[in-house]
């Protein structure tokens, strides 16, 4: 099943907008580390939510489609793994790295967003499962421009 082409992904230069605010303003992201501070930063405790995506070949492909594939420049994303975690539970990217290769499921992408805590508390695992899950229905529409995107390497990426 084809969910969506991937045609461009390369290392952004430039910044990313997310979710949070400051005095009603967008925030620009540059780095993993900044979205985990703006996080802890943040009014309400967050609870990260985490979809991991591996690349793979589209059905049927044309001998371009293989070649960009190849050359890590398509594709289709496939979510294989979803994990909410709070921020404190995650601040260096490698720890999500290290955990997820305990599962024996290899990803290229993850896809992340953040949910608001109520009341001076963060929402609990229970709370995150349909929201990941509606990532994951987003991120099979093709729906991604709202979602941080990071390489295993720790590095914002753009996907297009």
């Amino acid at each position: 099943m084809s969910l969506f082409f991937l045609a461009f992904m390369a290392v952004v230069c430039a910044t990313i907008r997310a979710h949070f605010k400051t005095r009603g303003e967008p925030m620009e992201i540059n780095s993993y580390q900044e979205f985990i501070q703006m996080a802890k930063q943040q009014p309400e405790p967050q609870r990260l939510l985490f979809v991991l995506a591996k690349a793979q070949m589209p059905d049927q492909p044309t001998e371009a489609q293989k070649a960009q594939f190849e050359q890590q420049a398509g594709g289709n994303l496939e979510p294989v793994l979803c994990v909410d975690k709070l921020p404190e539970e995650i601040e260096d990217f490698q720890t999500l790295v290290e955990e997820s290769k305990r599962t024996d499921i290899d990803w290229d992408i993850a896809f992340i967003s953040a949910m608001d805590g109520r009341g001076g508390h963060p929402v609990s695992s229970d709370e995150a499962t349909q929201p990941l899950e509606m990532m994951v229905q987003q991120i099979q529409a093709g729906m991604i421009k709202h979602f941080l995107t990071v390489n295993k390497q720790g590095e914002l990426v753009q996907v297009m």
